[in-house]
């Protein structure tokens, strides 16, 4: 990935050479146009294509703003609702990510998400402990998480 981005700058600064300008926009145009060459020769490079990687940081950027809204919600529910009726528990989530840092970003997207905290990690870190606020289904919530947030992160790992 670092090497793809390097070319592309590499590129970019002969765009800008070729222009004879030197400017922020000239130089934004020689990054863009210097994509395309790039995209083509990405089975040269080693690993997938760099903007791949960076779709996917966005998608999870913009999964985890609407997973926090969400929970925002259901906790502000809880909070106004005359009579409290939650159902707080711990439940184990068997998690599939294999690296310390995807294992830890998860953790803390679970962690920043309302009604959720995890309390331990398994020395393996293939389990991840967690409480949920109002745990009706734990096995609903394993799977909103692996489909929203584990799912994700390995493609952003994905080499």
């Amino acid at each position: 990935m670092a090497l793809q981005i390097l070319v592309n700058i590499i590129l970019a600064f002969l765009w800008v050479l070729t222009v004879s300008e030197l400017n922020l926009g000239t130089l934004l145009t020689g990054y863009i146009i210097g994509i395309l060459p790039i995209y083509m020769m990405r089975r040269f490079f080693p690993g997938t294509f760099y903007l791949r990687r960076f779709y996917f940081i966005i998608k999870l950027f913009f999964i985890f703003i609407w997973e926090m809204i969400k929970a925002n919600y259901d906790l502000f529910k809880i909070i106004l609702s005359p009579k409290i009726d939650i159902h707080p528990g711990f439940f184990a989530y068997p998690c599939d990510l294999e690296e310390e840092w995807e294992v830890s970003l998860l953790s803390a997207l679970i962690s920043l998400t309302p009604g959720t905290v995890i309390v331990a990690i398994s020395d393996d870190f293939s389990v991840l402990y967690i409480h949920g606020i109002d745990l009706v289904d734990a096995d609903e919530y394993i799977n909103e998480i692996k489909k929203n947030f584990e799912d994700v992160i390995k493609e952003v790992a994905k080499p």
